[in-house]
């Protein structure tokens, strides 16, 4: 006789969030694909490690939403080293309560701060790692250099930011959030957007589950 009993399809995909749309009011759904939550959480954590992440690093995670990569990045990071910024507070509360629980938050100690308008400086500390993932496929013009100007103050000369936007020929030219539809920009725009910060950003060969293309972004000084 099983001494358990396998939860049923339907349950799973509940629990999950499959089936659901994107921007459902579902911790994994809101995020972006449900059935692509980990695979995006892995290729963060996989491109970040192959620009030399370590775990005595400090990370910055923009838009961390309700930890699909801070799962993976908050046990690899030594106490105190990695930083979410995400306006939703309940994302944050569902990803801690679902994906890491109270256990691991004592031990690691992230930091968090729902600031709404990329201030990056709330932390009060300089990042090694700074990420972006699917914030500036929603962002308008004025918030990405707002972000990006944060940036630049956070940065030393060896950090790294990495970030992803969704390809276009023509720049998004509203002053909105959009969600959870995107918008899109050309190459030029975001790297003339990154100079106006006196930051460098190019283009970062990389895959990404959901077609967006990546930059590397750096503080030259």
């Amino acid at each position: 006789m099983a001494l358990w009993k396998t939860p049923s399809r339907s349950s799973t995909e509940q629990n999950q969030g499959l089936g659901l749309p994107i921007g459902s009011q579902h911790y994994r759904a809101f995020v972006g694909p449900p059935e692509k939550y980990d695979l995006v959480a892995a290729n963060q954590f996989s491109l970040l490690n192959s620009l030399g992440l370590r775990d005595y690093d400090r990370l910055l995670d923009i838009g961390c939403g309700s930890l699909r990569a801070g799962r993976l990045f908050i046990p690899y990071l030594l106490p105190g080293n990695y930083y979410g910024l995400e306006p939703a507070t309940w994302l944050v509360k569902e990803g801690i309560k679902k994906e890491i629980g109270r256990d691991l938050l004592k031990i690691k100690q992230p930091v968090f701060s729902n600031d709404s308008n990329f201030t990056l400086t709330r932390f009060g500390v300089m990042f090694d790692y700074l990420l972006a993932q699917s914030v500036f496929s929603h962002a308008s013009q004025k918030q990405i250099a707002r972000c990006l100007s944060e940036a630049k103050k956070v940065m030393h000369r060896e950090s790294k930011f990495a970030a992803t936007y969704v390809g276009g020929n023509e720049n998004y030219a509203g002053d909105d959030w959009v969600y959870p539809e995107c918008c899109e920009y050309t190459e030029d725009r975001m790297r003339q957007l990154a100079r106006e910060a006196g930051l460098a950003a190019q283009p970062y060969s990389w895959p990404h589950p959901n077609g967006q293309r990546w930059l590397l972004i750096l503080n030259h000084g």
